[in-house]
């Protein structure tokens, strides 16, 4: 920006206007020479970016446990009255002296484990009827192929639970004696899962019809060495994972339909539709055809052409908003997300319905902010005090809401977001922050509802995992394993449920426990008060 040609011609408001804008500049200017000392370090080979430590507000919020003296503390508990006991043995001492008395017995508890090859040669009758066809007797529930249902159910265990790769799987299996191949584990791992595959949509489906709230986040995936995306959907009584190429709002809501594929025009379609600014012309034609389902998107698309939407070249697309609207129209139709909040991290393919927004992301935010003076670090630090105070009384809010405090609230919220510090930077996102007042208040309404999103951060870390230890995916079926077996191992840590135990049910393991329909679990977790 070139200097005005006379100073002192500038009235004091110019002059002003002038002073902060060169003040804009300096502190971008600052931001951008950091940036390039960042990058300079990085291309020598030193120390990148300094790791900045999480904010702490929600650990650094909670209210601190009683002090308790030592006779009220917690004992554990005996760990014998939770073991059942396998076998017996008694020991007997070589020599006892001459003249020693016996005084009974002493228990000593030993935990130990088996694990050894088992093979069973299962000899099965041949009959030959009077009409010449042959009967052979059927083989044992849980046999399917040349590989036990204990090998299966150690297999999938160690795969998705114990997160370990085909090649090691492959050498411990060979260690204990198992002669197999890469191709029969991978051939464990993914061939005639079906079932898996449709409790694990039902899960999802069960969620979203029954839940009050749901909390969604995504990550990096690979599919067929290209970049995809992993995104979850869950919430206290269940985890769902879906592996897609992209993370738009429409790969969003086609996620939401829990595997449908239909698209419905409806009063909640045409209202998404209104709400994301659709010409009411578009709308017009969409309301005036008689036809309001469609079963697939190859439907969907020959419609949209008969009505000449897809001729249409306007802003926002109309393709892509009628589209969206049709989705969420189908969504609503199949009784999923009835009340619903989404909470989410503020991304925006996940502003969707009622929305709420994570306060762990926002705070963190200003935690994250390049700070240059004194005065900068200053009001930074003021600002967090105040947001860390308002987030406690939050979450006590939660416990026990109020009229008065949810009025009090929303006018403490306005003081703190609307407050000048002088930093030009944190002002700003202050500004930003209170433009999401209705999100970020949205527990004064469903004080249900969490306020962070950290459920859904730890449920996708194992997905992480996953990708680092084992890279991607090859093939659809593959993929689709991953992400269903991954969602069951955290639905049944959260319904308290052994994984192990649930792979002995399902893989009809003789003599294990008998573990109830994970979806019929979620819909009753969720139903009960």
């Amino acid at each position: 920006m070139l200097p005005p040609d006379d100073l002192d011609r500038l009235s004091h408001t110019e002059l002003k206007g002038l002073v902060i804008k060169q003040w804009e500049q300096i502190v971008e200017l600052q931001r951008m020479v950091a940036a390039l000392r960042e990058e300079i370090t990085r291309l020598k080979g030193g120390p990148g970016r300094p790791n900045l430590k999480p904010s702490g507000m929600e650990l650094g919020t909670e209210p601190k446990p009683p002090a308790s003296s030592g006779e009220s503390e917690r004992r554990r508990g005996s760990t014998r009255s939770k073991l059942s006991i396998h076998e017996e043995r008694t020991l007997k001492v070589a020599a006892p002296p001459p003249g020693s008395r016996f005084k009974g017995y002493t228990s000593f508890v030993v935990q130990d484990l088996v694990i050894r090859p088992h093979v069973v040669n299962f000899r099965c009758e041949c009959w030959q009827t009077p009409d010449g066809g042959m009967m052979t007797a059927p083989l044992p529930a849980g046999i399917d192929g040349h590989f036990g249902p204990e090998l299966r159910r150690f297999v999938l265990a160690q795969y998705h639970q114990g997160q370990m790769t085909v090649p090691r799987l492959v050498a411990l299996l060979r260690g204990l004696g198992i002669f197999i191949s890469k191709r029969q584990v991978v051939r464990l791992l993914i061939d005639g899962q079906d079932g898996f595959l449709t409790e694990a949509r039902d899960v999802l489906r069960a969620g979203l019809s029954s839940a009050a709230w749901i909390t969604v986040d995504d990550t990096g995936a690979r599919h067929k060495a290209s970049n995809g995306f992993c995104t979850q959907i869950g919430n206290a009584h269940f985890t769902w994972f879906g592996t897609t190429a992209c993370k738009s709002r429409r790969n969003f809501l086609e996620l939401l339909r829990a595997g449908h594929d239909d698209y419905v025009i409806s009063a909640e379609a045409l209202a998404y539709m209104r709400e994301r600014a659709l010409a009411s012309h578009v709308i017009a034609r969409l309301i005036e055809h008689p036809d309001r389902y469609f079963a697939d998107q190859k439907a969907w698309n020959a419609h949209l052409e008969r009505l000449g939407i897809s001729a249409l070249k306007v802003n926002p697309d109309p393709v892509m908003v009628a589209t969206e609207g049709a989705l969420w129209g189908s969504i609503k139709a199949h009784g999923f997300l009835p009340d619903a909040i989404i909470v989410s991290d503020d991304a925006g393919q996940f502003n969707v319905g009622r929305h709420g927004l994570c306060w762990v992301h926002s705070e963190r935010l200003i935690h994250k902010l390049d700070t240059f003076t004194d005065e900068n670090r200053a009001a930074q630090a003021a600002v967090r005090e105040l947001i860390w105070n308002l987030y406690r009384d939050l979450k006590a809010y939660r416990c026990a809401p109020t009229r008065q405090r949810r009025a009090a609230l929303r006018a403490r919220f306005d003081r703190i977001f609307t407050r000048k510090t002088g930093f030009v930077t944190l002002d700003r996102l202050l500004a930003r922050l209170h433009a999401n007042k209705p999100e970020l208040l949205m527990v004064l309404d469903r004080p249900e509802i969490p306020l962070h999103t950290n459920g859904s951060e730890n449920d996708i870390r194992c997905h992480v995992t996953r990708r680092k230890v084992s890279g991607g995916t090859r093939t659809d079926v593959g993929r689709d394993c991953r992400d269903a077996f991954l969602g069951i191992v955290k639905t049944c840590a959260k319904l308290e449920i052994a994984f192990w135990d649930y792979l002995g049910a399902r893989l009809a393991v003789p003599g294990g426990p008998i573990v109830p329909s994970l979806p019929e679990l979620v819909l009753a977790r969720s139903r009960s008060p």
